[in-house]
């Protein structure tokens, strides 16, 4: 009889030690603890070594809570080795582990227990599960029978999770990768569970993964590893059988190059000089040494004791895929920017109607929006306040969007605000409450926020000089809405200018036309008629009475207490940027995408100035119900910060937005770029041509999609996959640039665009695309090189956003989602020979499947 494998992981002696040092880890999982669980960090240790009870795999009844507080006896199982959870229902019933985006055990799970009017001793046995499905959040509530269930299933999901999630953050783990892909497979492949494959289960296995084999070759692979022709392969079997799978030719092409041109061996000199040349390391001599002797002979046998002279292909191909030659230079760095420059000399990760989910018409309400923002370092979260019956309530107004109060939203925030993050949180408002509601505004946040909101008297408040810094503001709530007395100050201020430049410039007319011998009387009566109707129609919006009924100037409604929150971020209306208009450094207008394109096309410049001391908020166009995003680096571009995102729709606004904010730490604030923040060295003015080059060499594992209800789509036959790479460039100049020479080799251009009632801003594209590889999606190889042209200003590059998506011939249309995507700001893009991980429209990365490429960017002014 074949042995029996369970569900251990074996992993190395190094990873082990992690899994020590993960013993909080697994503390956490308790039902009392009342700290909200983030996903875990590139840098968080990987559990190893699990052992899942039996009980918990072959399944455990609990109840199933539904929508409307619906209780049903379920039978659930957790499958470690295909990492899932599984359960009967009419739905789908499965939870992979790498959609689950945070886990919430006992008191966490409060809200719905009281959304759902159940008895509160149902909490501390209850398990709350936020996935990703089919492109939608959704949620799985399940009560345990006893707390002692409850400990089992919290203590073996967060070890699980915490695996998948330490792997799907970025490349590298290669042995716990390569361990979770072959007990994952083997158990999908054995569906008989009998411990072993035979042919007919290597070839159903061979067809999933997208190989493209024939059944002759196939056969004779199987002859040679079934050595005592029994039939069928065993686990060990099956370890060789994948090897062979997985074999990487072209690696073996650039590793054969790279020693014959060092006399037949990779030793220290030719790996130093690899890195200097082909993967421009700015590394010194010391420091690639290092690297060097970790990866030199064959990793998983050598020993460190023994020093290697020369690194082997396995070595080599190791350290190709590790974090030491990641793509994005700084995907796993911490926090590295300085933060203490003033916080308009920040992008920061903002969200727009943070509280729907879904549909802007009739989507839900909901604190889960704050909630999973906030755990990806978002800065600025929405709130649309309205009068409710007994306490102020969250939703979108004038639509049959759902509610949500104004108090559980402010306990989500405070609760996950500085998980990720301690960076300030900007609370955007809206407030329609009258002044009753308004103070409730206040008792609220200062009720749930403490000391941690920023607050001031409105009397005698000392002159804002200049912002303060997102390092002064550290654990920091702001609150941004419109004082309406500065309102009306400001436009009032305005409207006297404007009136006072009106008359001059009629009395200045007049006084040429009395002047002049060759107007007649008539003509200087007209004029004379002209300029006082333009001066009268002028006073009277002033006083508020352009109908001429003589009404008084509108008076503010506005309580005092909420003003006193008002401090380093007053909303005020947009009254134009040039030099005529003043604005305080707190003041902050917001502009609606149309609005924004406007003022970038007639004074960009004058943008870019005003942002260098005060903050501009810019939102999508309300007309698009459907929630889609613009392109936000169209308006960092600009200098403006808060560029707020629909987060729950997953498009490619969103998609930029979050290859922006991956950097520094996941802060949720990124340092402008100095051409944005120094005007004194006129950077602006550096306008500069370059070459994207990229080879697009091969993929590894092309995903498949999957449908509703979770499972994999598998097709009579396998994938016929090409490679989509896309240059997002901000339209910073009159003219792109484009030579005829790119156009004629098949590089597409795509033009900005502004938004209309269904579309959305967009900035310039320049996208190239590969030939298609048919019938293989487990290791297609290109080796096609491509040529985008881009122009640069100031050095911006870290505006200029890289896509690679793989897509599926035939399916290549814009609402079709890729099967696997990857993006990156230029800047942060790494050249020479680099593995990008792939992700789903959602940006949950794939465990298995890369795209490996070489990239080089020339210059050519």
């Amino acid at each position: 009889m074949p042995s029996q494998h369970g569900a251990k992981l074996w992993v190395t002696q190094e990873t082990k030690r992690l899994a020590r040092m993960s013993a909080e880890i697994v503390k956490d999982a308790i039902p009392q603890k009342s700290t909200p669980v983030a996903p875990p960090l590139a840098d968080s240790p990987i559990v190893s070594d699990i052992i899942i009870p039996d009980a918990l795999q072959k399944g455990t009844t609990m109840t199933k809570i539904s929508e409307g507080g619906k209780q049903k006896s379920v039978l659930f199982q957790l499958d470690p080795d295909e990492g899932r959870i599984v359960y009967k229902s009419s739905k789908g019933g499965i939870v992979p582990i790498e959609t689950i985006k945070e886990l919430r055990i006992g008191v966490n799970t409060r809200y719905y227990r009281q959304q759902f009017k159940l008895p509160e001793e149902l909490e501390d046995r209850w398990i709350t599960i936020i996935y990703i499905l089919d492109g939608t959040y959704r949620t799985l509530h399940i009560v345990a029978d006893t707390r002692d269930v409850l400990q089992f299933w919290s203590t073996a999901l967060h070890k699980l999770y915490t695996i998948r999630q330490g792997l799907m953050t970025g490349l590298g783990n290669v042995e716990m990768r390569q361990s979770v892909w072959e007990r994952q497979y083997w158990k999908g492949a054995d569906e008989e569970g009998d411990q072993v494959l035979d042919f007919d289960d290597i070839e159903r296995l061979c067809k999933r993964l997208n190989v493209n084999i024939t059944t002759a070759d196939l056969t004779k692979l199987f002859k040679e590893i079934d050595t005592q022709k029994r039939g069928y392969l065993e686990f060990e079997q099956f370890q060789t059988f994948a090897k062979i799978l997985r074999r990487r030719p072209e690696l073996e092409g650039i590793y054969g190059k790279l020693s014959s041109a060092n006399g037949g061996k990779f030793d220290l000199a030719g790996f130093i000089k690899f890195m200097k040349e082909y993967q421009k390391s700015s590394l010194d001599d010391v420091e690639l040494s290092s690297i060097f002797h970790k990866y030199a002979g064959n990793p998983s046998t050598a020993s460190p004791n023994e020093p290697v002279d020369v690194m082997s292909l396995e070595g080599f191909s190791a350290f190709l895929i590790s974090p030491e030659n990641a793509a994005f230079s700084e995907q796993n760095r911490p926090i590295w920017q300085d933060m203490t420059q003033p916080i308009s000399d920040y992008y920061i990760s903002s969200s727009h109607n943070t509280y729907l989910v879904g549909h802007q018409l009739v989507g839900v309400s909901t604190i889960e929006g704050y909630i999973r923002a906030l755990l990806h370092s978002c800065r600025s979260v929405e709130l649309d306040i309205y009068d409710g019956d007994h306490e102020p309530m969250i939703y979108h107004g004038k639509t049959l969007t759902s509610k949500v109060s104004l108090r559980d939203v402010c306990q989500a925030i405070a609760k996950y605000s500085f998980v990720t993050s301690p960076y300030p949180v900007l609370i955007s408002a809206e407030v329609h409450c009258g002044v009753a509601q308004q103070d409730k505004i206040v008792d609220i946040m200062i009720e749930v926020f403490g000391d941690s909101i920023v607050q001031a008297p409105v009397e005698g408040r000392p002159k804002i000089e200049a912002l303060p810094s997102p390092e002064d503001l550290k654990n920091k709530f702001l609150l941004k809405a419109k004082n309406l007395y500065v309102v009306e100050q400001l436009a009032a201020a305005q409207a006297a200018r404007l009136a006072q430049k009106t008359a001059a410039q009629k009395a200045a007319a007049l006084e040429a036309v009395r002047s002049s011998s060759e107007s007649s009387d008539n003509e200087a009566e007209i004029l004379l008629k002209e300029g006082i109707t333009d001066i009268k129609n002028t006073w009277k919006k002033i006083r508020g009475s352009d109908s001429g009924s003589g009404e008084k100037p509108h008076k503010a409604k506005m309580s005092f207490r909420l003003a006193s929150l008002l401090v380093y971020t007053v909303g005020v209306k947009c009254h134009g940027i040039d030099s005529q208009v003043e604005y305080a450094p707190e003041h902050i207008f917001s502009l609606s995408e149309n609005s924004a394109n406007r003022l970038l096309k007639a004074s960009i410049q004058d943008l870019v100035k005003h942002n260098h001391t005060h903050l501009v908020r810019i939102y999508p166009k309300g007309t698009r119900v459907n929630s889609t995003n613009y392109q936000p680096h169209r308006y960092w571009a600009a200098g403006c910060q808060v560029v707020a995102i629909n987060w729950q729709t997953f498009d490619l606004g969103y998609t930029i937005n979050q290859a922006m904010f991956q950097r520094n730490g996941r802060a949720g604030l990124v340092l402008k770029p100095e051409a944005l923040r120094c005007p004194e060295k006129n950077l602006l003015s550096n306008r500069t041509q370059h070459f994207f080059d990229v080879t697009i060499i091969s993929a590894q594992q092309v995903p498949r999609l999957r449908d509703s209800k979770g499972q994999e789509i598998i097709e009579k036959s396998v994938v016929d996959p090409f490679v989509e790479i896309s240059l997002h460039i901000p339209d910073w100049s009159h003219s792109p640039f484009l030579p005829e020479s790119a156009t004629a080799a098949g590089a597409k251009y795509s033009p900005s665009t502004d938004a209309t009632t269904t579309s959305v801003s967009s900035a310039r594209t320049v996208s190239f695309r590969t030939k298609v590889i048919k019938n293989n999606g487990f290791n297609p190889v290109w080796e096609e090189e491509l040529c985008l042209p881009f122009d640069c200003v100031g050095d911006m590059r870290d505006l200029i956003f890289v896509e690679f998506a793989v897509r599926q011939e035939g399916k290549d249309d814009d609402d079709d989602q890729p099967l696997g995507l990857y993006c990156v700001p230029l800047k942060c893009l790494e050249q020479g020979f680099r593995h990008l991980p792939l992700h789903d429209a959602q940006l949950t990365q794939h465990l298995f499947s890369t795209l490996f490429v070489k990239i080089n960017i020339r210059d050519i002014n």
